[in-house]
């Protein structure tokens, strides 16, 4: 089965043979407080910095997922409110979960066709966190690196949270210009899912130590005074970590990847433009997704298309939310291979001789 789906998405075929590794290792049951989980979480923390190009003096912390990290840092960094720039439906749950921890959170939605609008933002001084997804995997859509930069130039007294479930590991993302970065495993880093990374600058941790937040098992002061010893408020998911530390110490570093990616999305999107009854869902090519291609047609020829690929071994993703029913999804992810799209392209051409 060739699998397209942008998350969870394909694993790296490695990941038998480490599994395997892990048993034999004994890391499966490898107590949480003890020294071998410790060596490895230390090594991981090490290789995520060195290939993703993380900046050493920034934390990083293991979750469940990027989900629970939307709650981490509001629960975390945030008294009274933070504000949410959406284009897409997990920029919008996120804003919508925000919401049911403080009411007074503020969000600003903009169309998909159109960059990040920085110079018509209106933040107040009262605003404690600025939220936005750089890769919105529903539509997509992605926030380009300029984007980000005028943002951290024009609010740099406030702290900037980054969703980057769909782009951390494959885009060379410049963690310097925000102060949170997120992501689960089970796209860019070619992993099973179940394993958040979370990554917070010296001034995102300055903050929580200010709020002293300490009402819930993953409280963002906690999580950095375990992790000083590389451990987990929690028992983490240690098989996730041992197959992050592995898939890391295999892969080419971020730059690499980031390019292979960006011209790839490149070939698939001139590829799709030949076919009429099939559109590009974002028109505007500024603002397409590197790693997630969004393709618009009728509800019936989507679901036939997806049926008949799903015959031929070939599984496609779903739309999403307000485009559930007539878009479908290609992921672009690292693990996937070039003769895998070859292959999908080989359907298309031969879906509408």
């Amino acid at each position: 089965m060739l699998n397209f789906y942008p998350g969870p998405s394909k694993v790296y075929p490695e990941i038998r043979t480490y599994l395997s590794d892990a048993y034999d290792e004994g890391i499966l049951g490898a107590p949480h407080r003890g020294e071998q989980f410790v060596q490895l979480s230390r090594a991981t923390v090490g290789l995520l910095k060195r290939k993703i190009n993380i900046p050493e003096d920034y934390y990083i912390f293991f979750t469940s997922g990027a989900t629970e990290c939307w709650e981490i840092l509001i629960q975390s960094l945030t008294k009274h409110k933070s504000y949410h720039i959406y284009n897409g439906s997990f920029g919008e749950k996120w804003f919508d979960y925000a919401k049911k921890l403080r009411p007074n959170a503020e969000g600003l939605a903009f169309d998909l066709n159109e960059p990040m609008p920085v110079e018509q933002l209106k933040i107040g001084s009262d605003t404690e966190l600025i939220c936005f997804t750089q890769n919105e995997t529903s539509n997509g859509t992605q926030v380009s690196a300029t984007s980000i930069l005028n943002l951290h130039n024009r609010y740099r007294d406030t702290l900037i949270a980054v969703d980057a479930t769909s782009s951390m590991a494959g885009l060379n993302l410049k963690f310097i210009k925000a102060d949170i970065w997120f992501a689960s495993v089970q796209k860019c880093f070619g992993l099973p899912a179940g394993l958040g990374i979370l990554v917070c600058s010296p001034r995102a941790i300055f903050r929580a130590k200010q709020m002293a937040e300490r009402g819930h098992y993953n409280s963002l002061v906690s999580m950095y005074e375990k992790m000083l010893n590389y451990q987990t408020t929690h028992t983490p998911n240690v098989l996730g970590i041992y197959l992050l530390r592995r898939v890391l110490e295999d892969r080419p570093f971020v730059k690499a990847l980031d390019q292979e990616l960006v011209d790839r999305s490149q070939n698939l999107y001139e590829f799709f433009s030949q076919f009429q009854d099939i559109q590009l869902l974002v028109e505007n090519e500024e603002v397409r997704s590197r790693t997630v291609i969004a393709l618009q047609a009728t509800e019936r020829l989507v679901d036939d298309i997806k049926k008949r690929a799903l015959h031929h071994n070939i599984r496609l993703g779903n739309g999403y939310g307000p485009w559930l029913r007539n878009t479908f999804r290609i992921a672009n992810f690292p693990a996937i291979l070039d003769e895998e799209f070859e292959e999908l392209k080989r359907f298309f051409l031969h879906y509408y001789a």
